[in-house]
């Protein structure tokens, strides 16, 4: 990572404090088609991904979750809907993307069960101990300092709480990794462009993805940040990757 208050804006760098409203602009200009775009660049792979979330996660009746960069809402129906009953907060820098995520369906049916947020990953507007679960979803690769937002989580979990992370990660294989980077940078800008008519936007997604630390390096920060029994699971091969850890 980038020192003397620097960080990443996909392969730029930038000052730290520059980086939060540059990734509000790109999230601003793709909210009305973010779900559609999701499913266009990964296949649809990425709901699989998130019930695999659900699925280890294994959400229970009554409990308060806390989901960060949680945009449109895809994470908290779904845990909502395992739990039978609870809360789920959705926290997003974006406005805009919060908007749309209260125009869904979902929204509606689950309305007494959500609230919408909008904040900053480091630096939760929320009292300590509050929540029984954090998540967060392809989001904290665009925080400024992940670090921060990690131990940020760890002040807001109540004890006993569980952090899970969902994030697209490095294959394991290098031909592999060369053969989806190609996809990556090739494709999906281009998907964007057509989408959703903003090329760049795509472009920093994808540069932002290969700048996120590996699997094993992840996993020291989520420990650094007072987690135990922190553990990772690959999904399709290493694209993405589940992170788990609890408060003890």
């Amino acid at each position: 990572m980038p020192g003397d208050g620097t960080t990443h804006f996909g392969f730029e760098t930038v000052a730290e404090d520059e980086k939060a409203g540059r990734v509000q602009g790109v999230f601003t200009s793709v909210a009305s088609r973010y779900d559609l775009m999701n499913d266009v660049m990964s296949g649809g792979v990425h709901r699989l991904w998130k019930d695999a979330m659900m699925d280890w996660l294994a959400p229970r009746p009554g409990q308060r979750l806390l989901d960060v960069a949680g945009g449109t809402g895809d994470i908290s129906f779904r845990f909502l809907d395992r739990a039978g009953y609870g809360h789920a907060t959705v926290l997003d820098l974006t406005e805009s993307m919060l908007v749309e995520g209260r125009k869904r369906a979902e929204a509606a049916k689950m309305g007494g069960a959500l609230d919408w947020v909008v904040g900053d990953a480091m630096a939760l507007p929320f009292d300590d101990n509050s929540f029984d679960v954090y998540t967060i979803s392809f989001g904290i690769r665009n925080v400024t300092r992940p670090q921060d937002a990690l131990s940020e989580a760890f002040r807001v979990l109540r004890p006993g709480g569980r952090l899970m992370v969902l994030e697209f990660s490095q294959l394991p294989n290098p031909l592999m990794q060369k053969a989806y980077d190609l996809y990556s940078f090739n494709v999906i800008p281009a998907m964007g462009q057509v989408i959703t008519n903003d090329r760049a936007s795509y472009q920093y997604l994808v540069e932002s993805i290969r700048r996120f630390p590996d699997q094993e390096t992840f996993l020291g920060m989520i420990r650094e940040a007072g987690f135990e029994n922190a553990k990772f699971r690959n999904l399709t091969m290493g694209v993405a990757a589940l992170h788990s850890g609890w408060k003890l």
